[in-house]
């Protein structure tokens, strides 16, 4: 196995092979889900004025005055209205409303009676000066920096953005990719099957994968155990798209033709094999375009661990996303490997204490995928001979 790349240095070479995808600038209500390309500062103060934050009177706080006259009502949205003067004054103010000039406090509905225009503490209520108002600026100044390149934008940051005037946000383009399978053995899964057959199976796993991470742009496509006829597909392919990810045909075998088709293209091979288990035969390259193409192996599991584990990460940094490694605690004892790195299938369940841990579910072999459903992604084991208790945090991947 020392002839074999390790799996840090295949993610290493994959990183510097991979050239960021371009930006775009689309309307708000359309990025939801894409990853920021952009600073964004706020466009004012936050709040940009002295805010109410609760039904209620506003008044100027004087000791002992517990009879308040009302001769306005401030509603939401509206400029602010003026105390004339007088200690004795107080005008209805709703949540959100700006604050009153010449008010200091605000007095919540529940703590006080209203008899006409005017209103009276209750027992045993005290105010105090400055309370139930949001200063302005007390959450940012303008200018301040309140998102960054790299984030995915979910709900947060979409409020974010919309409230700080960002209609048209720059994100990360969403590559097109063509997810491939290979193999005269492969039937649809709504065709005939005979017994010699196995249905289609891998490019779903593969474009579900991709997808829930955001690469909704995709085409799948089937490629037979043919040489002059891969090579020609292939070619259309990259013609037609910015990401080849293939299944099969990239082992030993006499019609593993993969390789040879992608290298007669041009595509430049940067690795083949890699010290890791399932996954063994993994293969990438790049094209004379620049277009990266993952070949993985065609056994279920080989592919599923390897787009997970390999395809996906790398196309989120080339999104230009920022995120930090995952990991979880096993919840039984697994064996490493000797001299390959081990991607364990594991199911993540929650303790009674809160915490959540990864039990293992190691497929018997790497076309046992049927079993995988109870599963949520894999977990990276480092070479090694010594057994990993429970309670070893791990890297974690969702498939």
């Amino acid at each position: 196995m020392n002839d074999l790349l390790s799996i840090d240095a295949a993610e290493t070479l994959i990183r510097e092979a991979l050239t960021p995808f371009s930006k775009e600038t689309i309307p708000l209500d359309r990025a939801a889900g894409r990853i920021l390309r952009q600073t964004v500062s706020a466009e004012r103060a936050l709040p940009p004025y002295d805010r109410v934050i609760l039904d209620g009177i506003a008044v100027a706080q004087h000791e002992g005055q517990r009879k308040f006259h009302l001769i306005a009502t401030q509603p939401a949205g509206r400029p602010p209205l003026s105390l004339s003067g007088g200690t004795d004054q107080a005008i209805a103010v709703m949540t959100g409303s700006v604050l009153p000039a010449g008010a200091d406090t605000i007095i919540p509905r529940e703590d006080f009676e209203t008899q006409g225009d005017f209103v009276s503490l209750r027992a045993g209520v005290t105010p105090r000066k400055g309370q139930h108002i949001h200063p302005r600026g007390a959450d940012c100044a303008a200018g301040a920096t309140l998102l960054t390149s790299g984030l995915r934008l979910t709900p947060p940051e979409m409020a974010i953005l919309a409230a700080n005037g960002v209609s048209h946000p720059e994100v990360a383009v969403i590559p097109s990719i063509a997810v491939i399978s290979t193999g005269d053995e492969l039937v649809a899964p709504d065709a005939p099957v005979q017994a010699w057959q196995i249905r289609r199976s891998n490019e779903y796993a593969i474009a579900a994968s991709l997808s829930r991470k955001g690469f909704t742009r995709q085409a799948l496509a089937v490629l037979p155990d043919d040489l002059a006829l891969t090579t020609d597909r292939l070619a259309a392919l990259l013609d037609q798209h910015d990401v080849l990810v293939l299944s099969g045909g990239v082992s030993m075998g006499q019609f593993d033709f993969v390789p040879q088709a992608l290298v007669a293209l041009g595509v430049r091979n940067i690795f083949h094999k890699v010290a890791q288990r399932p996954g063994k035969p993994f293969w990438f390259g790049l094209s004379p375009k620049g277009q990266p193409v993952f070949a993985l192996p065609g056994n279920p599991v080989s592919a599923l661990a390897c787009c997970s584990r390999h395809v996906v990460p790398a196309l989120l940094r080339a999104q230009g996303l920022i995120c930090g490694a995952v990991s979880v605690r096993l919840g039984e004892t697994i064996f490493p490997l000797p001299s390959m790195t081990r991607l364990v299938p594991v199911q993540l369940v929650h303790d009674a204490d809160g915490v959540t841990r990864a039990l293992p579910h190691p497929m018997p072999t790497s076309g046992d995928f049927n079993r995988l459903g109870v599963t949520q992604g894999l977990v990276t084991l480092a070479p090694g001979t010594a057994p990993l208790p429970p309670g070893t945090s791990v890297p974690f991947h969702e498939w």
